[in-house]
This record gives structure tokens, C-alpha cells and sequence, in this order.
């Protein structure tokens, strides 16, 4: 027996989660058990844990798209008893029973080994937010950031996401501008590397102007909208966006000009499937290039007990930094 956050929905399509004692034979099919040591806190998350937001197939449902641990059992030749493991994306969590969960059965394919010199705790304080940070800053580096071209536009920083692409951003010695709508994040965003803090409102109303003064020498966007569309017309000749989030909504009100007229790019950023390579080598940048202390100041600790106001608390956008659920503990 294990304990496991059970989603659960009623005749009115009402759900409901509870920490509730599960068996081993109750696990969904996969030909890798894994015994989670930690999970974390992501948006989806959130919707999971509450609503659905379209992303859960099936109920009851255990959600957590993300987790860490320890190999118990493997049918597959690349994972033995013992190996420690990460595990984002892939629709775990989602259509799969996720790391909400003392035990997760999945597929091989959709594992990493955890890098040398990262815990399963820190692996987890990253999380996939962590990793599409990455992967974003992986991104702008493939088509042309340099740190001598000024400044790099962080959205949402104060998220998860933002948190550590601002965190790897100035540890790589980019001057990092970090975009907040609390101002009281503001030491916060600061302790992680931020040079220059910039007010939502600055920069979240739409422009009948399609280019602006160029500011940025790239962006990496979590919000998406009204914002991503002015960033655009900001933009230094050549420079690109990496647009990972909408928390700003779906829509962009923009134009095509500075694409034309400066050359910018927009780069979609996806972490649910990313080919393993392609996430071995962000988790492999994550180990090197983020400062394990910074990733530590970002960290709030909890339990599964405690998922349900988080779920909560991340749609209404009151969740700072990461969080590190020890669904042992």
C-alpha cells in the first residue's frame, strides 16, 4: 500500500482531492515502477488538482507531472533497481497517473537518469518549469544571443519558469530585466540575478505602434497576449522571443512587421515532448548552469496534504518561486 493524491469527479462533474492509501495492482500500465521521492508544483498542476482545464481523460486520477525517484522494478534494459530518475511531460500527470504518488508506473522512454550533481529534491526544485527555462534559454542561444547585446527580457519572473531563467540567464552572464506584476518580488527577483526590475504595466498595454525603440537582446516569455505582442516591437534586430506560457491569455494582438522590418523570431518552446536527447542535454545545462544556492532560495516546501490550496493558489498566480513536494513526508 502507498499513499497517492486521488482526484475525484461526481455525477455533477464537480472534483474533489484527498490523500487517499492505494495498492500497487492499482497502478496504470508502464514497464518501469518507480518509488517517487519528490514532485513539484506546476500550473497544470493546479488544473489537475482542481478543475480538469480539459487535460484529465479519466477519474479517479492521480495528478503530478513531474517526479523524481528511485527505480524499484524495470522490464526495460536502460533502467535497473536502484537508478535514480526524473520523469516531466509526456502527458504524465495528465492522461497518465503522474508523481502525486508514493509509487508511478510509466514508460521508459519517457525517463531521464538524473544528472550527476543533482539530487532528486533539486531536480524537482527545477521541475519542468525548470527545464523549459532551459530549454528556452537553449533556444535564444541557437539563434544568436550574446550577452554583449544588452539586456534579456524575463516575463512572469517571479513564476516558476521565470524563476530559473532568470537564475541561469545572469549566472551566464546576461544582464537579466525581470517583468513582475507583485512588486514585492522584487528583492526576491534580485537575489536571483535580476539587473533591472520591470512593472507589468510598463509593458503590458497593447501598441498601435508595430516596432518601438529596441530594448532587448532576446526575451523568454511566460505570459503570452497583449505582452508578448509589444515585447516583439521592442526586440533588437536579429533577436528572438521564446515564447513558453500564456498566462497572459492565448491571443496576439500583433503584426508582422518586426519580423519583416528587424529580423526578430518567435520560438515555440515545448517540454511535454521533447525528444530524450534534447532533454538530456537541458537537464545536463540545468546541472552546470544554475546555481544550486539561487535554486534554493526559490524553494517553499510541502507535502501532499498541502496540494490541494497549492492547486488553487497557482491559478490565482500566488505561487512564487518553486515548490518541493516530499510526497513522503
Amino acid at each position: 500500500m502507498f499513499n497517492a493524491l486521488v482526484v475525484t469527479r461526481d455525477d455533477d462533474k464537480k472534483t474533489a482531492a484527498s490523500v487517499e492509501s492505494l495498492n500497487v495492482d492499482q497502478l496504470p500500465e508502464g514497464n518501469v515502477t518507480v518509488a517517487v521521492e519528490y514532485s513539484t508544483v506546476n500550473y497544470k498542476d493546479g488544473l489537475c488538482i482542481g478543475p480538469g482545464g480539459g487535460l484529465v481523460r479519466d477519474y479517479p486520477h492521480v495528478p503530478g507531472i513531474d517526479f523524481a525517484g528511485t527505480v524499484e522494478t524495470s522490464d526495460d534494459d536502460r533502467y535497473h533497481a536502484g537508478d535514480k530518475v526524473v520523469l516531466t511531460g509526456w502527458r504524465v500527470g495528465e492522461a497518465h497517473w503522474g508523481g502525486y504518488s508514493q509509487k508511478a508506473r510509466v514508460n521508459a522512454d519517457w525517463l531521464v537518469p538524473l544528472p550527476d550533481g543533482l539530487t532528486t529534491r533539486q531536480s524537482m526544485a527545477v521541475g519542468t518549469a525548470g527545464l523549459t527555462a532551459m530549454l528556452a534559454v537553449v533556444a535564444l542561444e541557437k539563434h544568436g544571443l550574446k550577452d554583449i547585446d544588452g539586456p534579456v527580457l524575463v516575463t512572469g519572473a517571479a513564476g516558476g519558469v521565470g524563476s530559473v531563467a532568470t537564475a541561469i540567464l545572469s549566472n551566464l552572464g546576461y544582464e537579466v530585466a525581470a517583468v513582475t506584476g507583485r512588486p514585492e518580488t522584487a528583492d526576491y527577483l534580485k537575489s536571483l540575478g535580476a539587473a533591472q526590475i520591470v512593472a507589468r504595466e510598463e509593458i503590458n498595454e497593447t501598441t498601435k505602434r508595430p516596432l518601438e525603440k529596441e530594448m532587448w537582446s532576446g526575451c523568454v516569455d511566460a505570459v503570452g497576449g497583449a505582452m508578448l505582442a509589444r515585447v516583439l516591437g521592442q526586440l533588437k534586430y536579429g533577436s528572438s522571443a521564446a515564447a513558453i506560457g500564456l498566462a497572459g491569455g492565448a491571443d496576439l494582438p500583433a503584426t508582422v512587421i518586426p519580423f519583416l522590418l528587424r529580423g526578430v523570431n518567435l520560438l515555440g518552446i515545448d517540454s511535454v515532448m521533447q525528444p530524450y536527447q534534447n532533454r538530456l542535454l537541458a537537464w545536463q545545462r540545468i546541472a552546470s548552469d544554475l546555481p544550486m544556492d539561487k535554486l534554493e532560495a526559490m524553494v517553499q516546501p510541502a507535502t501532499l496534504t498541502d496540494l490541494p490550496a497549492l492547486g488553487k493558489a497557482i491559478l490565482k498566480g500566488q505561487v512564487k518561486g518553486r515548490v518541493v513536494v516530499d510526497v513522503n513526508a
